[in-house]
């Protein structure tokens, strides 16, 4: 069920569940763009990406594909890499920037949850706890190795100059492969695989 069939038969668990997710969506898309300009690239403050405001991020088909199917998108946010003087160690901390807001969000969400008593009665308690299973989700699946996703741009910056080039020729089919293996399930096992690792990074910081 999409978001708006939630929005339709439960609207409170569609509040529960649509706020979290599209904060965790801007920031992990505002982590890419500040890091970016403290890299010395302003392309995302001049376009005013570089804030909390839902407008900013939210890109129409993929709000819609998030109501109808539950899967969706946000606007990249833009990254000039030619700013950035270490183009190998911008693209990996550019990258990798959203994928560790996400962790360290879910890691703030689940710190909060375990001081609330009882924490699954409370409206802030199942917030704090969608938060947090869907940053960690967002990190997983962008772990995954696949352009356009972040895991691929991570590895290009350890890569030589030939395989980045003939990755980037990739990324424009990139987003059909990942939409493909997704509805096949194929990347099933890989996203719970890296959801479990995240978790098991974030439980052994937790008190």
């Amino acid at each position: 069920m999409g978001l708006l069939g939630l929005l339709v038969n439960n609207p409170v668990a569609f509040i529960l569940i649509a706020i979290p997710l599209m904060y965790a969506i801007i920031f992990h898309e505002l982590a890419h763009g500040y890091v970016a300009y403290r890299m010395g690239d302003p392309t995302a403050k001049h376009l005013g990406r570089l804030s909390l405001n839902p407008l900013k991020h939210l890109d129409p088909l993929g709000t819609l594909m998030l109501f109808l199917v539950g899967f969706g998108w946000a606007k990249p946010v833009p990254v000039n890499f030619g700013n950035i003087q270490n183009y190998r160690k911008g693209m990996i901390l550019v990258s990798s920037a959203g994928i560790i807001v996400n962790m360290i969000l879910a890691f703030l969400a689940l710190l909060l949850y375990s001081f609330l008593d009882p924490p699954q009665s409370s409206m802030l308690g199942l917030m704090l706890f969608f938060f947090a299973k869907i940053n960690i989700i967002l990190a997983a699946f962008n772990l995954i190795p696949i352009p356009p996703l972040d895991g691929s741009k991570i590895l290009l910056g350890f890569f030589p100059a030939g395989v980045q080039a003939i990755m980037l020729r990739l990324e424009r089919f990139g987003f059909l492969i990942v939409i493909a293996l997704l509805y096949f399930g194929v990347l099933d096992p890989v996203i719970d695989f890296l959801q479990m690792v995240i978790l098991s990074l974030i439980n052994v910081m937790l008190p």
